[in-house]
């Protein structure tokens, strides 16, 4: 394999600009390339690029892909201070779908729903995730 010079994760969604929109918003992402049905999304701490494309778009390969949704998925951010993280989306007015819990092995997590359903997640790990 030939060296990796960058990473993307592709999402196919309804409204790419719902999407845009509330990542700018509130997860600090910026919109580089767009075009019609089409935007990459960056933050110069995370580790890839996010990318979202308009269900339906015509060159969306395989055929299959062209009407099928992100759903089932979930985007995590693993963060430093997971309580400071609800606390500020909770004041922009983001509804939280998950509230924040601890599970038995050291994660704590909320999540939130973009308009278009993706689901995302916040982390914090309270103990080493190799333990």
């Amino acid at each position: 394999m030939q060296a990796t010079t960058a990473t993307a994760i592709s999402l196919n969604v309804r409204d790419v600009d719902a999407s845009r929109d509330f990542f700018a918003r509130h997860m600090g992402f910026s919109a580089g390339m767009a075009a019609d049905g089409f935007v990459s999304m960056k933050r110069e701490d995370v580790g890839y690029h996010l990318i979202f494309l308009r269900q339906g778009l015509a060159s969306l390969q395989p055929e299959t892909l062209k009407h099928a949704h992100a759903g089932g998925l979930i985007l995590a951010f693993v963060v430093g201070d997971v309580d400071a993280e609800e606390a500020r989306l909770r004041a922009e007015g983001v509804p939280i779908t998950t509230p924040l819990q601890t599970e038995p092995w050291g994660e704590r997590f909320f999540q939130v729903t973009d308009p278009n359903g993706l689901l995302v997640q916040f982390v914090q790990w309270m103990t080493s995730p190799e333990a």
